[in-house]
């Protein structure tokens, strides 16, 4: 038969039967996929994942449809049109126009917004003009903040290696497979061939050949390995590279702990092996992840609740006390339209306006000064979430560790630092071929063992017997200056122990007895305990006239000592450690990796741990037994990414303000629960997507600084709102007085605004103040309580010198009619404007202010500019403008004794209010 008309049957022949048999073995396997939710997918991929490495290879890849010599190109592409691109979907940009609207929703600008539309209807275009200025500039102060943070975060995403190394068969090589199978006749063919191609073009069933430094393209079941060391650090967070192997060595149903399942995200350090694709793009480990990240939206911050409850709490004051003052003045003086026009000023003197902008400024301000300590600030919320921050969830791979390993000790057999032990792995790291792994990069570092062996002189390699994993083991031989051959074995313990039969102790070579290999168990046992990986160091001496070694002369060795492996604390956690625990922050510990290394980590760095909860404890709880789990203990170790998530959730149900900070794929969810999400800026990218702030050094020493930045901005937001609340409180009081009394409006609906709006201005420049030190210990809540019981106290205070002025204006300057009221609105205009922006100074501290704390001099500056502008409108040219009149120069002696008494009275309430509530 002709080959082309070969060719052209097999494509029917596929087309009807051969990809229909693929699809229908992959229809087994997808099944899930068209029905799971986001949240079931990670279990029924686990299972679906375990259920493939237990199977038998040749049934694997009958099932998935394809051979070890690979898929073709073609069967490539009509899988690919099934399955789809092997691409992990990742949290979309928002469009601008929608990231503007967000920037716009609060209930303070949504209200504003009315309060505009109310003013302009009712031909009060000044006040629809001041107020629609006020929201307009903070949302786009607060967008353009957010952009730009954003696309700094966007430029750090690392690029990703992508190509993959795949076995492709010739289309006529394949059909040759299926007439094999179903004609039973040969033909000849060209042989499969490796070939490049872009990882969004791999499907189940590819073959991929794997070698030192590829990352793994995919969810993959070995085949075959040869000295196949990946590092999953980013997946399951062990900071050791882990050895995979074709057939499982140890049985599990946790996918992540299979020696012969690799995922994708995670990369190999050394050797080389070969494996099939199983799940690609969305449906592997990684792309589950992502979904789970990305496809729901992030539950409101601590920060937001809280501005969310504040807001409604002044909303609902206004509702109700606005009504009152419209119904008071509309009975007591019977102008309905303009009882309606002060009402709404009142409205707009009881919201403060100028919140929004003024938390969106301070937050910005506080974006700026983090830049310059190396943070990118991708949510402006996060600021204030560092200040409110209680608890900080970390992993440890490379933030409380170096994440790079070192040689922690070289010791003989009894524990004993040994130089000659040192030596030995040295040479044995030194001379062997192919990529060194970790551990012999930690020992090639000790140069100085070089140069005091001077090994270019004194030694030469004469045979290598490799590294396998049946072994696990490998063995160098070198001539010591022509006297003799020194074979050095350097591996796992107990495979090392299996060829020993003597030990080196005191420089003497004795028998290896039951008594003294308990006892080297025990101490090796002990250096586990401390969460070091031992590897046992062995040699003998040969005679110097051979040239050809084998694995058969591993034997009758001699067991010298021991090299253990760490990844040590960084320098700066201790000290950083300290600091935020001094800080009110408890730190807990949640990790992948395993407990010996984890408890080794945390007594190094002197985090006093309160017991150690696995993984598999966790996987076995309750909702209600694990939130008071994560409340007691602080450390957790093999966890997985939904376990880590549990946690996060659990902490912030029992009340808590959460950070998390972490780097890797299985940080990921845990990041989008928290509060706050820290990331770094080469962490994975959907980390970095999850996180709410990257950090350019991943350094706890800089969440210091972040945690003190945070409750400088949040102190700074608190003086506004507790100002304003209980000014504006004592005014609607105030008003309510004067109402029930005076034959005419205690001020003007344009009186009132212009008060308002110049009040406003004088607090602009509150993000720039300075803050009590004693603010910045303990974090930072928002307590609608609180400002509710503060408003309460301190607003009525306000009310007393209110209406001590109202009785100056009546009976001392006889401004007592409607003829006068001009001079008695004036007086009321330079008392409550001087009275609430002196108040700043008075609240923004519990100390005396001016000697004990004194503000920055912005506010300062601000406090004496809007003053002295006040005071101009009133006595100036213009005042007629506003409908106003000069006052008196004797009523600022009477205004001055009124101040100061105000100021009195204030500082001893203070005292009073913060020695019965505290102090916030």
């Amino acid at each position: 038969m002709p080959m082309f008309s070969f060719k052209n049957v097999y494509v029917r022949f596929i087309q009807s039967h051969g990809m229909a048999r693929h699809f229908r073995s992959l229809a087994i396997w997808d099944a899930f996929r068209r029905e799971a939710q986001p949240h079931e997918m990670s279990d029924q991929l686990s299972q679906r994942l375990v259920a493939a490495a237990h199977t038998a290879p040749e049934s694997l890849l009958a099932s998935l449809g394809t051979q070890l010599s690979g898929l073709s190109a073609e069967r490539a592409n009509l899988i690919r049109r099934e399955v789809g691109p092997n691409e992990v979907g990742h949290e979309k940009p928002m469009p601008w126009w929608l990231h503007l609207w967000h920037c716009y929703r609060n209930p303070f600008n949504l209200l504003l917004t009315l309060l505009a539309a109310v003013s302009y209807a009712t031909n009060d275009l000044r006040a629809a003009v001041v107020i629609g200025a006020m929201v307009l500039l903070s949302t786009v102060m607060r967008f353009v903040q957010e952009t730009r943070s954003n696309k700094a975060a966007d430029e750090l995403k690392a690029m990703v290696s992508n190509k993959a190394t795949v076995m492709r068969r010739d289309l006529a090589e394949e059909a040759a497979a299926e007439a094999r199978e179903f004609f039973e006749i040969q033909l000849h063919t060209k042989p499969a061939h490796q070939e490049e191609v872009p990882i969004r073009e791999l499907v189940p069933g590819d073959i991929v050949v794997l070698s030192a430094g590829d990352m793994i393209p995919a969810d993959l079941r070995v085949l075959s390995a040869k000295d196949l060391f990946v590092s999953q650090a980013a997946m399951t967070g062990e900071s050791l590279p882990v050895e995979k192997f074709a057939l499982p060595r140890q049985p599990s149903n946790n996918a992540l702990e299979l020696e012969n399942l690799l995922f994708m995200g995670t990369n190999v350090v050394s050797g080389a092996g070969l494996a099939v694709v199983l799940e690609t793009g969305g449906r592997t480990f990684f792309g589950a992840l992502a979904q789970r990240v990305t496809a729901t939206d992030r539950a409101p911050t601590a920060f937001q609740t809280g501005v969310n409850r504040v807001s409604w709490l002044l909303i609902r004051f206004m509702v109700v006390m606005s009504p009152l003052v419209l119904l008071l003045n509309g009975f007591t003086k019977g102008d309905w339209v303009e009882a309606a026009l002060f009402a709404l000023s009142i409205a707009v003197g009881l919201t403060p306006e100028m919140l929004p902008m003024i938390v969106t400024s301070t937050l910005a301000k506080g974006a700026v000064v983090l830049s310059r300590k190396r943070v990118i600030v991708k949510r402006l919320d996060a600021i204030q979430n560092f200040g409110a921050m209680n608890v900080l969830c970390t992993d440890k791979t490379g933030t409380l560790t170096q994440d790079k390993i070192f040689l922690e000790r070289h010791t003989d057999i009894h524990g004993n630092k040994s130089e000659e032990v040192l030596s030995l792995a040295y040479l044995n790291s030194h001379y062997q071929t192919g990529l060194k792994n970790l551990l012999d990069v930690a020992v090639l570092e000790h140069a100085e063992v070089h140069r005091s062996l001077d090994i270019a002189a004194n030694y030469k390699k004469v045979d290598e017997i490799p590294f396998d994993f049946q072994r696990r083991r490998m063995s160098v031989v070198v001539s010591e200056r022509d006297d003799h051959h020194e074979l050095i074995c350097k591996g796992a313990l107990e495979e090392v122990l299996a060829v020993c039969t003597r030990i080196r102790e005191d420089g003497q070579d004795m028998p290896l007895t039951p008594e003294r290999l308990a006892d080297i168990k025990q101490r090796t046992a002990a250096l586990n305990e401390q969460g070091l990986r031992v590897v046992a160091v062995a040699m003998k001496e040969e005679p110097p006239h051979r040239q050809a070694y084998s694995v058969a002369d591993e034997s009758n060795m001699t067991l010298m000592g021991y090299v253990a492996f760490l990844d040590p604390p960084k320098e700066s956690t201790e000290p950083a450690l300290t600091a935020l625990k001094a800080h009110g922050i408890e730190v807990k510990i949640l990790t992948g990796d395993n407990e010996l290394v984890t408890a080794k980590i945390c007594r190094e760095v002197g985090l006093e741990q309160r017991g150690v909860v696995l993984g598999s404890q966790i996987e076995a709880m309750s909702d209600s037994e694990l939130s008071e789990i994560a409340v007691k203990y602080n450390v957790f170790a093999k966890l997985s990414p939904a376990q880590k998530e549990r946690i996060v959730r659990s902490l912030k149900a029992a009340g808590n303000v959460v950070g998390f900070m972490g780097d890797g794929i299985n940080d990921a969810p845990a990041l989008r629960a928290a509060d706050i999400g820290i990331s770094v800026d080469s962490a994975v990218d959907i980390a970095k997507e999850a996180a709410d702030i990257i950090l350019l050094e991943k350094s706890l020493m800089v969440l210091e600084e972040g945690v003190i930045e945070g409750r400088r901005t949040f102190a700074n937001m608190l003086k506004y709102i507790k100002m304003t609340a209980s000014s504006n409180f004592g005014n609607v009081f105030s008003v309510l007085i004067a109402s029930a009394f005076l034959p005419f409006l205690p001020m003007l609906p344009l009186q009132l605004l212009v008060q308002n709006l110049l009040y406003d201005i004088s607090q602009v420049a509150i993000p720039f103040d300075n803050v009590d030190a004693e603010l910045l210990t303990q974090p930072q809540r928002w307590n609608p309580d609180d400002i509710g019981r503060f408003m309460v106290w301190f607003g009525p205070v306000s009310s007393l010198f209110d209406i001590a002025t109202y009785l100056l204006m009546w009976f001392v300057f006889s401004a007592n009619t409607p003829e006068h009221q001009t001079l008695f609105q004036s007086g009321w205009f330079v008392e409550g404007l001087l009275s609430q922006t002196l108040i700043v100074h008075m609240i923004r501290t519990r100390k005396i202010p001016f000697l004990q704390s004194r503000a920055a001099w912005p506010l300062l500056g601000m406090t004496l500019a809007v003053m002295a502008m006040g005071v101009f409108m009133v006595m100036g040219p213009f005042s007629h403008y506003f409908k106003l009149q000069a006052l008196p120069p004797v009523f600022f002696v009477y205004l001055a004794g009124i101040l100061m008494a105000y100021i009195a009275l204030t500082q001893a309430m203070k005292s009073f209010y913060a020695k019965r509530y505290g102090w916030q």
